[in-house]
């Protein structure tokens, strides 16, 4: 006993140990350090290729400019990663090559099982080769709506209006709406009273849709009045249709909604009133209630 415990007190004390320890400790630290380095220096250099980009033959839009953007930094920091991690293994003397072998006939049990992973993997190569959207694209897609904030070969990630961020695996979008490719329709539905003359109410839309591109750059172009969309018990429905920028025809919607209540509030066009129709018992009948009375007899 005394002997096992004098051997590891001179282990212990041994310099040459503690010299080994040291110089692995610098060695993680130094890797850690230049992986660090590199990751920072690699995405300095992705910045200046895509900002030198309009010198170069090809020419990419900004969206997907930063879709490709997100993904080679993101490249860059997983192999980062991934060498550092198998030096800082080599630094702790773990032999590597068994790891590897290991790993991989692991992977290939895994793999049987991993199907959705791989489904995952090669729609987010899809959606990305086919520039299906981008980051910063409004999206609707798997009953979640909002702006792409991240697209990977596995995830994408949504961020919608209200703040909340949606994580959907790349094998479940099989079907998307972009709202951020071409420009938008807003659809504005106005009520007006029966007492009021369609031809003045008319005038007065198109007189105020004029001014509106010069105000709102939302709004790309002058509102056109479709017509008479339907006719209600106490008031007419005048749709105006407006083309604006991509994602923005809710925001135009509500902007002309807006401005059209209050030019046809200043001219005299109020909000039609809901009407009734009263009937009194004791109120005599008409001569239209009289002649169906007969015919009935």
């Amino acid at each position: 006993m005394e002997s096992i415990i004098e051997n590891t007190w001179n282990y212990l004390t041994e310099p040459k140990l503690w010299m080994n320890i040291g110089t692995g400790a610098l060695k993680i630290f130094l890797i850690i350090i230049i992986a660090m380095l590199l990751i920072r220096i690699g995405r300095k250099i992705i910045v200046r290729i895509f900002q030198n980009k309009s010198r170069g033959p090809f020419r990419i839009t900004e969206r997907r400019e930063n879709t490709l953007k997100k993904l080679i930094e993101n490249i860059l920091k997983y192999t980062v990663y991934f060498t550092a991690f198998v030096m800082i293994l080599d630094t702790l003397t773990i032999k590597i090559g068994p790891l590897l072998a290991g790993a991989g006939v692991a992977g290939l049990a895994i793999g049987f099982g991993a199907q959705n992973l791989v489904r995952d993997i090669i729609s987010g190569f899809f959606i990305i080769f086919e520039d299906q959207f981008s980051v910063g694209d409004y999206i609707l897609t798997s009953g979640v709506e909002g702006t792409v904030e991240e697209i990977g070969l596995r995830t994408t990630k949504i961020m919608s209006w209200t703040g909340e961020q949606h994580i959907l695996p790349n094998g479940n979008v099989t079907q998307v709406t972009n709202y951020s490719v071409h420009n938008g329709l807003a659809i504005i539905d106005v009520n007006i009273p029966y007492e009021s003359d369609f031809a003045e109410a008319e005038k007065i839309i198109e007189e105020l849709g004029k001014t509106l591109p010069d105000k709102y750059e939302e709004i790309i172009r002058q509102p056109e009045i479709i017509g008479v969309q339907t006719l209600a018990a106490s008031h007419y429905v005048i749709r105006v249709i407006a083309e604006t920028l991509p994602a923005y025809q809710w925001a135009g919607a509500r902007i002309i909604r807006k401005e059209i209540k209050e030019v046809l509030y200043k001219r005299g066009i109020e909000i039609p009133a809901p009407r009734l129709v009263m009937y009194s018992r004791n109120q005599e009948p008409t001569s239209l209630e009289m002649e169906r009375d007969k015919e009935i007899e």
